[in-house]
């Protein structure tokens, strides 16, 4: 079976996330707030690396809930610094909390994240067809307005490269090379 040549070899969660979740188009906020949070924290590390701690992330940020989250104090976010089933980056972390906030913001005046989120991309997902990942582009024009406007908002780690790989996650592009199995199916 044909797969992108970043999921050939890999460990079997790394594969089985490739297979079953990369690129499929996603409409629910709290998966939404779950991939900006795991987008973040990869910021300068490899995905493996925080693939390989989403269990330990879903405990501590309460099940991708944005409304706890948001309410995390000092001292919750110091347990969290201390915490070895996450990556422990106090600017990270203070960053899912702070993003937190600024979602349950843009909830508000959208109705919902999805909303916001899928309008960037004129409602359906930008299909590619790489032949190759050397082909694929680390941001486009939508990542960069998007990561623009997220800032604007006060979010924080949000660059283009991390809202580009945040929208091929979330299926808002279809990124899968056109030789792999799942191109055609997301």
């Amino acid at each position: 079976m044909n797969r992108c040549d970043w999921a050939a070899g890999q460990f079997e969660e790394y594969v089985k996330y490739h297979d079953e979740e990369w690129g499929v188009p996603v409409h629910d906020d709290t998966k939404h707030f779950e991939f900006l949070i795991l987008e973040g924290a990869q910021a300068g590390l490899s995905w493996a690396t925080v693939l390989k701690k989403r269990d330990g992330y879903k405990k501590a940020f309460a099940n991708f809930d944005p409304k706890k989250v948001a309410q995390y104090d000092d001292n919750k976010i110091q347990r969290l610094i201390n915490n070895p089933e996450i990556i422990r980056n106090k600017l990270k972390i203070r960053g899912s909390v702070n993003n937190a906030q600024r979602f349950l913001e843009v909830q508000e005046e959208f109705g919902s994240f999805n909303k916001y989120i899928w309008q960037f991309v004129g409602g359906k997902p930008i299909v590619n067809h790489w032949k190759e990942m050397k082909d694929c582009p680390a941001t486009t024009k939508e990542s960069d307005a998007l990561s623009k406007d997220l800032k604007k908002r006060g979010f924080k780690f949000v660059g283009s490269t991390v809202i580009y790989a945040h929208m091929q996650a979330c299926g808002l592009v279809n990124d899968h090379l056109t030789t792999c199995f799942r191109h055609s199916q997301v």
